[in-house]
């Protein structure tokens, strides 16, 4: 029997193997994908939002905790547990040393990055060099792995873990750690949740998985329904992203983000604006764009732009349309073109230009229009002109099971002895709505380092008894 058993495979799952094998526990790893698919969402990533109070090496200038905090007050609109938040947020002032012990380097902010050179580490290599590291480190710390090893459901008594099924085989440990990821990937449960719309669509059917399709949510909902474990969060909530329309059902990743939105407009199927494309900096409304998008007509949207925008905003992929007059645009995206033509003469129209600095929350806005575009408001006139069609891209969700800073599963109140969870299972906890960039990563690290350190030491003090 091992001491720790960890039942996912991305970084919240590594960061609880690698610190419970570090307290002196015996852990056994079971990953659900095969091992070229290891790593769940993680291996998509590429950074870390961190809290500094002076200039560390990848980051420049300062960015205190009070800072942090009030960008992740900001996004989520309160729904947080600020003990908990603070604590990620403290903690990502001092991991990144730990990290480097496992493998994991660190480099400065590509060019189309420097709005978050401040925030965010970046890994070298991105998600996957970081994943590939932590599997390396893991292995060479003598954690037992396994792939292929999707458990289904778990045997608890008394609050306390005893037990995870594989199919038929049963595996014992003195503690467990639950880090298997949301249920994102789950086209049925994504259609419970989110239903169908007053206009009789199925909004769900039209998102894309940014991540893994191993992510099905199976043992979260068996510990929400059979064990009823106190549970946080509104299962209609998540990271989720505009992103290409023509990405790949799962597994796009990062990639497939469209970040000229607030250097343009957005419209609607209907050719119609219908929010501020220039409400605050990319990283931090970046994520508000996907669940905007799934509320339009047939889920998509299009942002439009200007060649005055090339060279502001990472490049896409896949090259978008082009057009050298609006009306050409608008047939080339199957946009009513008279819809399009007003839509893009009152924007223009309402332009009011100040001094244009991307970097900063500038004075170029709107006036006389709804919905406002409070900064960054350029007429778009100069053509060629660009158009990329948007779908919601769904990164993690965030319903999941409710922890304290010991990250113990809890069932009526009470925490559990020896069963504790991390990552995208108990995201929820911190991100009640809407995101910033690199904090689940953030969430991910400081949960998974406390749960594998909370695993090992209660199999400690079972031993002592």
């Amino acid at each position: 029997m091992h001491d720790v058993l960890v039942i996912g495979g991305g970084n919240a799952a590594l960061c609880a193997a690698l610190t419970a094998r570090e307290g002196g526990a015996s852990v056994l790893l079971l990953e659900a994908s095969p091992r070229e698919w290891r790593g769940g969402n993680s291996q998509h990533t590429r950074n870390l939002r961190c809290m500094h109070d002076a200039p560390q090496d990848v980051l420049v200038d300062a960015y205190p905790e009070e800072e942090f905090w009030q960008d992740l007050l900001k996004v989520t609109a309160g729904k947080t547990n600020e003990h908990l938040a603070r604590l990620v947020i403290r903690t990502t002032s001092t991991c990144r040393g730990w990290m480097r012990k496992h493998g994991v380097n660190f480099q400065p902010p590509l060019s189309g990055a420097l709005h978050v050179a401040r925030t965010n580490a970046f890994f070298m290599g991105g998600g996957k060099a970081l994943v590939n590291a932590y599997y390396r480190s893991a292995e060479a710390l003598g954690v037992e792995i396994r792939y292929n090893a999707p458990v289904d459901r778990l045997e608890i008594e008394n609050g306390e873990f005893v037990a995870a099924w594989i199919g038929d085989e049963r595996i014992t440990a003195r503690a467990c750690v639950l880090a298997a990821g949301g249920f994102e990937s789950n086209r049925d449960w994504l259609r419970e949740a989110w239903g169908q719309n007053e206009r009789g669509e199925w909004p769900s059917d039209n998102f894309l998985i940014r991540g893994t399709r191993f992510n099905q949510g199976v043992l979260l909902r068996h510990m929400i329904e059979d064990h009823k474990a106190d549970q946080i969060g509104d299962p209609t909530q998540a990271h989720m992203v505009a992103i290409d329309a023509r990405a790949p059902l799962y597994d796009g990743g990062i990639c497939t983000r469209i970040d000229c939105v607030s250097l343009g407009v957005v419209v609607n199927r209907d050719a119609e604006r219908f929010y501020d494309e220039g409400e605050d900096f990319w990283p931090k409304r970046y994520a508000i764009w996907g669940r905007l998008v799934a509320k339009q007509p047939g889920q998509i949207a299009y942002s439009i732009t200007d060649s005055k925008a090339i060279g502001r905003f990472m490049p896409p992929v896949f090259p978008g349309q082009t057009a050298n007059t609006l009306e050409e645009l608008a047939g080339k995206l199957g946009l009513d073109k008279d819809t399009f033509l007003k839509t893009l003469n009152d924007y223009n129209q309402s332009c009011r230009v100040g001094t244009f600095d991307h970097t900063t929350l500038d004075d170029c806005h709107t006036e006389g229009i709804e919905p406002a575009k409070t900064h960054w408001a350029l007429p778009i006139d100069k053509p060629p002109f660009y158009g990329y069609a948007l779908k919601p891209g769904i990164t993690f969700t965030y319903l999941g099971l409710h922890t304290d800073d010991t990250a113990a599963v809890r069932f009526n109140g009470q925490p559990s002895r020896n069963l504790f969870v991390a990552g995208e299972m108990m995201a929820g906890n911190v991100l009640g709505q809407g995101y910033t960039a690199g904090v689940g990563m953030s969430i991910g690290t400081t949960f998974g380092l406390i749960a594998g350190t909370q695993a090992a030491k209660s199999v400690a003090t079972a031993a002592a008894h």
